[in-house]
């Protein structure tokens, strides 16, 4: 009774389903998410009945044949890279990405990680750091005497120190593009790592070949809809209840069979 392993790929297909779309809900208001779609498979098949061979000694064609799934798995989960809401934050050092590209950040491994997540906080150095003390790349420095701090939409970062007027420039802010955005691994902690299926990054200046712009004092928010992700969760969990009726029924069909005299 081929159904009872069969239902049972789909049961572990769905659960995987839910746990994606579970972990979509849980990063609902992480700065910078992407929502995440698990996409399946259809497995090996058997042929009772060989579609296309010869039925007969004239030479008669089988046109469809008998052709048995052995169920589903999944194939992969992509990262859906839609542009989340930008929320105001009136912090000077929130930047939010409007449009294609990534923060830089030089990790203590010495690789480089890539974020939308924009918040960033100033270091003991007056370096622009991430929450966890990770330093953005290229260095930038801001003076201990900086009373104010300025980046445009093009990365460039001003400050004016003390009673002068006129802002000294103290960096240049500049993004990562890549060929396959979806080819990134998450490492966590609102950081990605390039891999060969995203290819090399592209650096530039913002607002340049393509690149998004920055936005001072405004954060990206997370892409995932709630009314979309409870109605997949739905669609999972009636999925997973009839691949488990079909075990049910099979599991019948099975003592049925056992029963016979």
């Amino acid at each position: 009774m081929k159904a009872l392993s069969i239902a049972a790929t789909g049961m572990l297909a769905q659960q995987r389903n839910v746990e994606v779309i579970s972990n979509n809900i849980a990063n609902m208001r992480t700065t910078g998410y992407k929502r995440q779609r698990a996409e399946f498979q259809d497995l090996l098949y058997q042929d009772l009945r060989r579609v296309g061979s010869e039925s007969s000694d004239a030479g008669t064609i089988v046109p469809a044949g008998i052709q048995i799934g052995m169920g589903v798995k999944t194939a992969a989960t992509y990262r859906i890279q839609t542009q989340g809401d930008l929320t105001g934050t009136e912090k000077d050092l929130d930047l939010a990405i409007r449009g294609e590209g990534f923060f830089q950040i030089q990790l203590p491994d010495g690789r480089t990680a890539y974020t939308r997540a924009g918040t960033f906080e100033l270091d003991a150095n007056g370096n622009l750091v991430t929450q966890d003390g990770f330093q953005l790349e290229p260095a930038i420095t801001i003076p201990s005497n900086a009373r104010q701090i300025t980046i445009n939409s093009q990365g460039q970062v001003d400050v004016l120190v003390d009673d002068q007027s006129t802002p000294q420039t103290a960096g240049q802010i500049e993004l990562a593009r890549f060929v396959n955005k979806t080819g990134l691994k998450a490492i966590g902690d609102n950081l990605y790592v390039e891999t060969p299926a995203s290819g090399a990054a592209t650096t530039g200046n913002p607002g340049s070949d393509g690149t998004g712009t920055v936005l001072q004092r405004f954060l990206e928010q997370s892409n995932v809809n709630a009314v979309a992700e409870i109605s997949d969760l739905i669609s999972a969990q009636r999925a997973y209840e009839m691949n488990s009726r079909v075990i049910s029924a099979s599991d019948e069909m099975m003592q049925a069979t056992s029963n016979i005299r």
